[in-house]
């Protein structure tokens, strides 16, 4: 049997009002059970650092969130199965805007779109990165690691955390503004810090954490500069790449969290309003500039999303001009 044209519009109509009226009733009585917070990288670095006393913070506004560490792929495994999870609540990823990055100009088969598969919630903070060496390097400042290298031609290579991260690319960077052309990259046998503390590699590019500042307190390696904009609270007495002498190296990991795009908006303003009264903590805001990050409470999603294309812009003509491709 044939519909008419007025009864089949009728009865589409009818179907969508009940998808619509499903999704609300969702969203009302949202949330029904635990939540899972999925986190890129294995337990212990600085995702780790935000994301688990966020859930507990957290439970007052959504119930019991429990953590699920998900390496691989530099984050992108986690980011892929967050954004193929259903879009209804129950499974949020805490990301970074590096993963994101990764996935746009980097691979040559990514593995998710993550502007179009993944919605941005709330942003939470932003980390940066830092030129650090062996202390058997003889300098203490950017402007004399640049000489040094220089004045040493085929006997330095730096170390990142691997091929095509934001490290190796704030590497290349710096090489780039300052003219250097015989400063290879070499990833190393181990993770990048016990190489340079081994003096396995001289100098290193590694994210900036309460870790690699304690490792400079204690004499083990030598920070010499962080590229944020502003020297940040944790380490006061470290300058920026600005300040010594390279203006234009600043780069930045902004954290935020994400849903599968598709995610009732009701639900999606649920777990933003979350976020902000665990940011609205002085506790757990502490927490985070003492392991040298600096929360975001005041970014928002458009904000995220703006930065993004600002990145993209920023690194595809040095990942073009380097010629890295991941995959």
């Amino acid at each position: 049997m044939t519909l008419a044209r007025r009864e089949f519009f009728a009865v589409a109509a009818g179907a969508t009002a009940l998808v619509g009226g499903a999704h609300s009733a969702a969203a009302a009585l949202y949330p029904e059970r635990p939540i899972r917070l999925v986190l890129p990288f294995p337990p212990g670095g600085v995702f780790d650092i935000i994301g688990r006393p966020w859930a507990d913070k957290v439970k007052a506004s959504l119930g019991s969130v429990f953590v699920d560490n998900q390496p691989g792929a530099g984050g992108s495994l986690a980011a892929q199965l967050v954004a193929h999870a259903a879009p209804d609540g129950y499974t949020i990823f805490l990301g970074g805007s590096t993963i994101h990055l990764t996935e746009m100009i980097l691979r040559e088969h990514p593995l998710l779109d993550p502007m179009k598969e993944l919605t941005a919630v709330s942003i939470v903070a932003v980390n940066y990165y830092a030129i650090v060496v062996n202390p058997t390097v003889p300098v203490h400042s950017l402007q004399e690691l640049v000489s040094y290298v220089r004045a040493n031609p085929g006997k330095l290579a730096y170390g990142s955390a691997g091929t095509g991260t934001v490290n190796h690319l704030t590497g290349e960077l710096f090489k780039s503004l300052t003219g250097l052309t015989d400063l290879p990259h070499d990833r190393g046998a181990g993770p990048a810090i016990a190489d340079a503390i081994g003096a396995q590699i001289p100098i290193i590019v590694p994210a900036m954490t309460n870790q690699v500042l304690e490792f400079h307190r204690t004499g083990k390696l030598r920070l010499l500069a962080i590229t944020s904009p502003n020297r940040i609270p944790v380490a006061p007495e470290i300058s920026t790449a600005i300040e010594g002498g390279v203006p234009d190296l600043v780069t930045q990991q902004v954290m935020a969290l994400f849903a599968p795009a598709g995610t009732p908006k009701p639900i999606i303003a649920q777990i933003d309003e979350a976020n902000h009264r665990a940011m609205a903590d002085a506790a757990y805001r502490q927490s985070l500039v003492d392991a040298a990050v600096i929360p975001l409470p005041d970014w928002t999603a458009a904000q995220f999303d703006e930065f993004m294309r600002t990145e993209i812009a920023r690194w595809t003509p040095l990942v073009k001009a380097i010629g890295v491709r991941l995959d």
